[in-house]
Formats: structure tokens, C-alpha cells, sequence
């Protein structure tokens, strides 16, 4: 069977609420576009009704699978739908759809060329940003602002959660990734610049949900925490193996 065009990866750790809704726009976006695709939701460690759910949607579609990882961690979920998934281009998409579904085509040839690695950004000019809390806002620009002053300099948004990769490079970067918390959006975008991918970020438009699942400080201090890990098992030679 031919590999697909797009594989969209969706991890999914207790995501019963948001999931339904996710997923009948993602199978309705790809059900209308010209090319082949598949859909692979990363379920890690839910304790609510998370898996049946996927589960439920996948029986009755011939281009969607379930992961079921026992290691809990976004990363974690990431790397195992990434490194599972067949298709030339392998996007990353948040089970809270905070970025409509039909701007996944900004991320894809004849939108977008000449790129290894491209990032959803809330911070270009053209991209937008709806019913966000003003603290969460700067509390994310501190946050930027640290990753680009210790790693990852001249990037504007790496914590956003929609990522796409040729496949070539996402099978080289996820094979090498070590952390499996939130962090993990770094030390991929710093292998993938010390690996010489082409990196380009895309104007996207983002929806605050008051879902979210991010806590301003604990993941800010856990971030600069593994900022430092990378760095040593870099300087370790840890990625060169």
C-alpha cells in the first residue's frame, strides 16, 4: 500500500471531553481533500474514556489507527505516532484543535516549500490570537523568551502544538528524542538545528480553550530543568549515538 500524503498525530492523554469534537472536524477536513492521508491517535495512560472513544471513531474509517502507549508524557505520545506513522508529511495536531483544522494546508506544498521542519507560530505577523487571558500571554512570552536566550534563539513560538516534518526528518529527529514530558517541542526544534534541518515558522490563527492543561509555572520551571538536560547530553554526545 502507497504511503499517504499527510499522517496528522493527535496525542490524547484523558481527553474524553474535547476528543469527539476533534476528531469529527479532523475526519470531515481530510475527507474533503485531494490527497490521501491517515490519522493516528496517541493515547498514553488515560484514566477516563479516552481510548474507547478513539477507538469507537477509528472502527469505522479505513485511515485511522489507535497507539496505546503505557509511558504517560506529551512527548511520549508524540514520538510514538510520529515514528508509527507512514506519510510524507507528519503533522502534529492538539487534541483541543486550538488551531482550526483546515489551516493544516499552510504547512503543505503548494503553501509551503523548501522545509524540513515548519511550526505553527502565534507570533508572526498575520497570525491571531482569540479570547486568550492577558496573563497567559506574557506569562508565554516569558517563557519564549527564556528558550530563545539559552537554546533556541530567532524562534518565536516552539511551545505551540502543531508541528509538521517531512518524513525523512521526523524519523531522524524522534528517533533520536530523549525527554518525553512538555519539553520534548525543544529538544527536537534544537536536534533539528543542530542537525541541519530547515526550520520556518507559519502565521497561524489560535483559540485560548479553557480546557488547557498547561500550568504557567510548574511546566515553566520543569522547562528550564530539561533546557540544561539537553544541553548536557548534547555536550555528552548522548544524540550523536
Amino acid at each position: 500500500m502507497a504511503a499517504p500524503f499527510l499522517s496528522l498525530i493527535i496525542p490524547a492523554f484523558n481527553e474524553e471531553n474535547r476528543l469527539p469534537r476533534t476528531l469529527s472536524q479532523v475526519f470531515t477536513f481530510t475527507e474533503k481533500q485531494p490527497f490521501s492521508s491517515e490519522v493516528l491517535i496517541a493515547e498514553n495512560g488515560s484514566t477516563d474514556r479516552t481510548y474507547e472513544i478513539a477507538r469507537e471513531f477509528v472502527q469505522r474509517r479505513t485511515n485511522a489507527r489507535v497507539l496505546r502507549m503505557e509511558q504517560r508524557g506529551k512527548g511520549a505520545a508524540v514520538r510514538g505516532g510520529i515514528l508509527a506513522a507512514r506519510g510524507d508529511y507528519r503533522f502534529i495536531c492538539d487534541a483541543d484543535l486550538s488551531m482550526p483544522i483546515d489551516e493544516v494546508n499552510k504547512f503543505l506544498p503548494p503553501a509551503l516549500t523548501d522545509y524540513d521542519v515548519a511550526i505553527g507560530s502565534r507570533e508572526l505577523p498575520g497570525s491571531r490570537r482569540y479570547d486568550e487571558p492577558s496573563y497567559r500571554h506574557w506569562g508565554g512570552r516569558a517563557i519564549n523568551f527564556a528558550i530563545q536566550t539559552l537554546i533556541l534563539p530567532g524562534l518565536n513560538d516552539t511551545q505551540c502544538g502543531f508541528k509538521c516534518f517531512r518524513a525523512q526528518a521526523a524519523e531522524d529527529l524522534f528517533a533520536r528524542q530523549t525527554l518525553s514530558g512538555w519539553s520534548f517541542d525543544i529538544e527536537i526544534l534544537y536536534l533539528a538545528r543542530r542537525r541541519g534541518y530547515r526550520i520556518k515558522e507559519v502565521a497561524i490563527n489560535w483559540h485560548f480553550g479553557p480546557e488547557s492543561k498547561v500550568s504557567a509555572v510548574t511546566d515553566a520551571l520543569r522547562m528550564l530543568t530539561d533546557i540544561f538536560r539537553i544541553r548536557l547530553r548534547a555536550l555528552l554526545g548522548r544524540y550523536e549515538r
